[in-house]
C-alpha cells in the first residue's frame, strides 16, 4: 500500500497560517495544559517529514531542539547544506522526491508546512490527507495557507473535532 502524505497543520478562520514577519503567536489562544489536538496520536503515524527551510529556521529560533530529529526529514530549500543526522537539506524535485518516498515502505509522510511546500504540493496534487486547525481568531493578513492558481480538488469529510478552547479540527482525504 502506497504511503499518504497528509497535511497536518493550523490556520486561523480567514486562512492564514501565520501573521506578518511569520509571527505564530496566534496559536497560543488555543493552549490548554494537558491537550496537543491529537498530535501525539497523528505523529506515531508517520516516519518521515517534509518541511519548508523558512519553517524550519523558525521552528529552531524558538524551541531548544527540532522536534522532528527522530524522524527521517527533508528541508526543502535553495542552499545545498549536509545532513544533520535525519534531517536532510532537499534541493530537487518536489514532486521526484515525493513520488519516491511514496513508494517507499513506511509509515506515512508528514507535510509540516510552510505554504510554498502545501502550495507545490497541492499543484502536484501529491497531498492525500487535510488535517487542518481552525484556530478562533480573523488575522485580517499574513501568509495564506492556501494560494490561487492550482487546480480544483474534491475531498471527502473524515471526521470533524471541536474543542473547549474553540480550536476546530477538520479531517478530509482526497476524493478519487
Amino acid at each position: 500500500m502506497e504511503r499518504k502524505v497528509i497535511l497536518y497543520i493550523a490556520t486561523s478562520v480567514d486562512g492564514y497560517i501565520a501573521q506578518a514577519d511569520d509571527d505564530l503567536s496566534f496559536l497560543s489562544i488555543v493552549e490548554k495544559e494537558g491537550e496537543d489536538y491529537g498530535y501525539a496520536e497523528f505523529i506515531q503515524t508517520i516516519d518521515t517529514v517534509i518541511i519548508g527551510r523558512k519553517t524550519y529556521d523558525w521552528i529552531l529560533g524558538h524551541v531548544p531542539e527540532f522536534h522532528h530529529a527522530d524522524k527521517t526529514t527533508y528541508v526543502i530549500t535553495r542552499t545545498a547544506r549536509e545532513s544533520i543526522g535525519s534531517t536532510h537539506f532537499y534541493t530537487g524535485s518536489l514532486q521526484e522526491l515525493v513520488s519516491h518516498l511514496k513508494r517507499e515502505a513506511g509509515k506515512n509522510i508528514f507535510c509540516d508546512g510552510g505554504a510554498e511546500i502545501v502550495n507545490a504540493l497541492l499543484q502536484d496534487k501529491l497531498i492525500d490527507e487535510f488535517v487542518i486547525s481552525i484556530i478562533p481568531v480573523l488575522l485580517g493578513s499574513g501568509t495564506k495557507l492556501f494560494q490561487d492558481g492550482r487546480g480544483e480538488q474534491l475531498l471527502e469529510l473524515v471526521s470533524v473535532k471541536h474543542f473547549e478552547k474553540g480550536l476546530t479540527q477538520l479531517h478530509y482525504k482526497v476524493s478519487q
